[in-house]
C-alpha cells in the first residue's frame, strides 16, 4: 500500500507527505499530551485529569491553579522539551553517522556536559544557573572536539562513532577525577545532578529551552531533505546539489546545542537520544531520518518515564534518569544483538 503523497501549494511548492509517518506523529503527540495531563495530576495532592484540563484553561480554584501552574506544569514542560530535544538530537547524530549507535550517549556529549557542570560545582561551587551554563559549554566543547578529531576530508560515520567513544572514555575519567577532588557536600550535589532528574524544575528552565527549540527545530526540519539525501552517500548527495559539509556541520551544531541544552536543563538523562529515533523508525517503517517522529517519541518517552519514576516504586520516587537508564540499557543490549545477527557489527 502506497503511503507517500505529493501536495502542491498555490505557489508551486511541492511537499511529499508520508501518511503513515504523519499518523505516527499525531498518535505520539496525543500520547505525550495525555501522559502530561496524567503526570500533572500525579502527586501528594492528586488532581483528576478533567480538573487538570479545566485548571489549564483558567477555570480551576486557587489551590489547583497554584499546584498545576506553578509546581507541576513547569516540570512537565521541561520534560517534554528535554525529551523532544534529545529525540531530535539523537536522530540527527544517528543519521549523520549512519549508525544506530551514533547517539549523544555513546558519542560522549552527555559526559562532556557533565564535565562542564562538575567543573562549576566542584571548583567554583556555582549556583544552579551557573551549573546549567557550565553543562552547556561542556557539551559544546566536547562536540567541537569530536568534530575536529573525526575530520579527515570530511566527517564520516564509523570514524565519528569511534572518536566519540574515545572522547567519552577520556571525559568520563576526568569526571571521576573531579569527583574524587570534591568535598562531601559538592560530591553529593554532583551525583544528584549526574543522575538526571526533573525534580525542582521551574519556569526558569522552561523559557531558555523553549526559545532554543523554537529556533533550532524549524532550522533542522528545513534541512531534512539534504539530510535524507546524505544517507545515500556523499558522492550521490554532491551530484544532487547538496552542499554536504555545510549541511553536516550545521546539523551537527544543532544536534550538539539540543543535547547540551537538554542536559543543562535536566542533567544527563540517559538513552532517550538512543532509543527514541529507533523506536520512531520502527513505527513509521521509513528508512529516512524520521526527525519529527523522533522528536515526538522523545517527548512521549520522557514524560512517561517521569510518571513511572513517581508511581511504580511505592514511596520511593526515583530520578527519571534511573528509569531511562534501566530501560535504555536493556534496549541497547537488544540493539547490539540485533545488529550482530544482521552482520552489521
Amino acid at each position: 500500500m502506497k503511503t507517500n503523497r505529493a501536495v502542491r501549494t498555490p505557489g508551486g511548492l511541492s511537499v511529499r507527505l508520508d501518511a503513515r509517518a504523519l499518523t505516527v506523529v499525531v498518535l505520539l503527540l496525543a500520547a505525550a499530551l495525555a501522559a502530561s495531563v496524567v503526570l500533572i495530576g500525579t502527586g501528594d495532592f492528586p488532581i483528576p485529569a478533567a480538573d487538570v484540563l479545566r485548571t489549564l484553561l483558567g477555570e480551576g480554584n486557587a489551590g489547583q491553579e497554584f499546584i498545576v501552574n506553578e509546581l507541576r506544569l513547569p516540570r512537565v514542560l521541561v520534560g517534554l522539551l528535554v525529551g523532544a530535544s534529545l529525540g531530535l538530537g539523537g536522530a540527527l547524530f544517528q543519521s549523520i553517522s549512519r549508525n544506530p549507535l551514533g547517539s549523544p550517549d555513546v558519542l560522549g556529549l552527555g559526559q562532556g556536559a557533565t564535565a562542564g557542570a562538575l567543573v562549576v560545582i566542584v571548583l567554583f561551587s556555582g549556583t544552579a544557573n551557573q551549573v546549567a551554563a557550565g553543562a552547556l559549554v561542556g557539551g559544546l566543547v566536547t562536540g567541537l572536539a569530536i568534530y575536529v578529531l573525526a575530520w579527515k576530508q570530511g566527517v564520516h560515520g564509523y570514524r565519528l562513532v569511534l572518536v566519540g567513544i574515545g572522547v567519552s572514555a577520556v571525559v568520563t575519567a576526568v569526571n571521576g577525577y573531579l569527583l574524587t577532588k570534591s568535598d562531601i557536600v559538592d560530591a553529593a550535589r554532583a551525583v544528584v545532578w549526574m543522575t538526571g532528574s526533573l525534580n525542582g524544575r521551574d519556569w526558569a528552565q522552561v523559557w531558555p529551552l523553549l526559545g532554543l527549540c523554537a529556533v533550532l527545530v524549524p532550522l533542522v526540519l528545513a534541512n531534512a531533505r539534504g539530510l535524507r539525501m546524505m544517507e545515500m552517500g556523499d558522492d550521490v548527495s554532491y551530484a544532487l546539489g547538496v552542499r554536504v559539509e555545510r549541511v553536516r556541520m550545521l546539523l551537527m551544531v544543532a544536534a550538539v546545542l539540543l543535547t547540551a541544552s537538554a542536559t543543562a536543563a535536566a542533567g544527563p538523562v540517559s538513552f532517550v537520544a538512543l532509543t527514541a529515533p529507533q523506536l520512531a523508525r520502527r513505527l513509521t517503517r521509513s528508512p529516512g531520518p524520521n526527525l519529527l517522529p523522533s522528536l515526538c517519541m522523545g517527548a512521549a518517552l520522557l514524560v512517561t518515564a517521569d510518571w513511572a519514576s513517581q508511581r511504580l516504586f511505592g514511596a520511593d520516587q526515583l530520578p527519571v534518569g534511573v528509569v531511562t537508564g534501566v530501560l535504555g540499557g536493556v534496549y541497547l543490549l537488544w540493539l547490539l544483538v540485533t545488529e550482530r545477527r544482521a552482520g552489521r557489527i
